[in-house]
C-alpha cells in the first residue's frame, strides 16, 4: 500500500510539472485509454507507469510477451488504471496492422498514442533488412509508427480530444529520397537520424489533416542518451535517466497547455526548431506518397 502511494504521489508531483502548476490537481485519466509502443522496456515503460498512475486504461506493446505481462500485472494491481499486453513486431507491416485491427476491436476509442518503439545499434553495425524488406531502423522507427497511427485514426477520432505522441530525437538527417533504404555506405546513426526526422515530418504532415480540437499529433526528442537497454546496448554511456525523457513525453500527453496544439517539434521541455527540411512542404509530401506505397506494396 505505501509503495502504491509514493507511485501515485511522483505522478500528482509529475502532473502539477507538466501542467505548468504544482497548485493544479493532477489528471484524472480514468475512462481514458492509452497506447504506448515499445512500452516493455525503458521510457516505453517509464511512460505507461505513470499514465497507469493516473487512471488510464494503458495497451503496453513490444516483442517481450512475458515482460509485457508483468508489467501490465503491475500496473493493474498498482492502480487507479488498469493495463494489457499487445505484441507486435514491427519488422512486419503484417503485424503492425494485426496490432491495430486488435486494438481497434478492443478498445474502439482510443485517446493517446504514444508511438515510442525503436531500435539503434552499435555504429559498427551492419545493415539489416525488416521482414517486408526494407531497411529496418527505417521500417521500426518510423514506417511502422506511420502504418500504426493512420489504422488507428478512426480510433483516435472516436474518442477525442485524442492525442498523438511521436518519440523523435534531435539527432536528425535530411531524408536521402535517391537512397532511403540506406543501401550505399550504410552507417547506423545516420539510418537512426534519418528515421527520426521522418517521424517529425509525418508529424507536421499529419496535423495538416487534422482537426486540432479533436486529434492533435505533436513530436519531441525527450532526452540524450538516457539510461535504456537501446542505450546502454549499443555501448553508449548514458547521459540522462528516462525519468527526464518520461517528463517530456507526459507534457505532450496530459499537459491542459497543449490542448488544440498541434505540428509542433519540442527538445525535451521546450518548443524548438527541427531540421529544415521538416518545413519543406514538398518534401513532407514526397516522403508521405513514399510512406504510402511502402506501406501498401507489403
Amino acid at each position: 500500500m505505501l509503495s502504491r502511494r509514493l507511485a501515485i504521489l511522483g505522478t500528482l508531483l509529475l502532473a502539477g510539472t507538466v501542467c505548468g502548476a504544482a497548485e493544479r490537481p493532477a489528471p484524472d485519466l480514468s475512462g481514458r485509454t492509452a497506447l504506448v509502443t515499445g512500452s516493455t522496456s525503458g521510457l516505453g515503460e517509464t511512460v505507461a507507469r505513470r499514465l497507469g498512475a493516473l487512471g488510464a486504461t494503458v495497451i503496453i506493446h513490444g516483442l517481450n510477451e512475458e515482460q509485457g505481462n508483468r508489467i501490465a500485472a503491475q500496473i493493474t494491481r498498482t492502480g487507479p488504471g488498469r493495463a494489457v499486453y499487445y505484441p507486435g513486431d514491427f519488422s512486419s507491416l503484417d503485424e503492425v496492422r494485426a496490432l491495430a485491427q486488435r486494438v481497434r476491436a478492443a478498445h474502439p476509442r482510443l485517446h493517446l498514442l504514444i508511438n515510442n518503439a525503436g531500435i539503434g545499434g552499435a555504429s559498427n553495425e551492419p545493415r539489416r533488412l525488416s521482414q517486408d524488406g526494407y531497411e529496418l531502423v527505417f521500417q521500426v522507427n518510423y514506417l511502422a509508427h506511420f502504418a500504426l497511427t493512420r489504422l488507428l485514426l478512426p480510433a483516435l477520432e472516436a474518442g477525442a480530444p485524442a492525442r498523438i505522441v511521436n518519440v523523435a530525437s534531435i539527432g536528425q538527417r535530411a531524408v536521402d529520397f535517391d537512397d532511403v533504404m540506406m543501401e550505399q555506405g550504410y552507417q547506423t546513426t545516420a539510418a537512426y537520424s534519418q528515421s527520426k526526422l521522418a517521424q517529425i515530418m509525418f508529424t507536421i504532415t499529419l496535423s495538416e489533416q487534422l482537426d486540432a480540437g479533436k486529434v492533435t499529433v505533436n513530436a519531441l526528442h525527450p532526452a540524450t542518451f538516457m539510461d535504456t537497454p537501446m542505450v546502454t546496448g549499443s555501448g553508449r554511456r548514458p547521459m540522462s535517466s528516462v525519468e527526464e525523457g518520461a517528463d517530456a513525453v507526459m507534457q505532450l500527453a496530459v499537459a491542459p497547455a497543449l490542448a488544440g496544439r498541434s505540428g509542433l517539434y519540442f527538445n525535451q521541455m521546450n518548443e524548438a526548431r527541427a531540421n529544415a527540411q521538416a518545413y519543406d512542404a514538398t518534401a513532407r509530401q514526397r516522403l508521405w506518397d513514399l510512406s504510402v506505397k511502402l506501406v501498401e506494396d507489403r
